[in-house]
């Protein structure tokens, strides 16, 4: 009984290796006939037009294509005595941590950094 269910096996696994086989072949088949299909007489230059066509990562919503293709890098925010003090102000009017994070324009962490300088959050034993 399970020597018929493991020859059954090992044929099924042949013969989807023998698909597989034939798909693959019949892929390149195709693939390498694409650019003669478009009218291109060789790959590099079909690629290059493919390229063009599709656009940047940017042009597609997938990011900057390359770290800095902007030229302009992200400003960090400034945490002055001026900012300290506004923290300090706002909490004792009991806004929370992520509200005034936003409204500075500074980070949450920096937010808990100040509040923790202050002594204004309770340390952990």
């Amino acid at each position: 009984m399970i020597a018929d269910k493991l020859k059954e096996l090992a044929a099924a696994k042949a013969k989807v290796a023998r698909l597989e086989a034939a798909v693959s072949v019949k892929l390149q088949g195709d693939l390498a006939a694409l650019p003669a299909r478009y009218g291109f007489d060789d790959v590099p230059a079909f690629l290059k037009a493919v390229k063009s066509a599709a656009g940047s990562r940017a042009d597609r919503g997938l990011g900057a294509a390359k770290k800095g293709a902007t030229g302009k890098r992200r400003k960090r925010g400034v945490i002055t005595d001026a900012t300290r003090a506004r923290v300090k102000a706002l909490v004792e009017s009991g806004e929370s941590g992520s509200r005034i994070a936003k409204s500075l324009k500074i980070s949450g962490q920096s937010v808990h950094n100040i509040k923790k300088a202050l002594g204004m959050v309770k340390v952990r034993k």
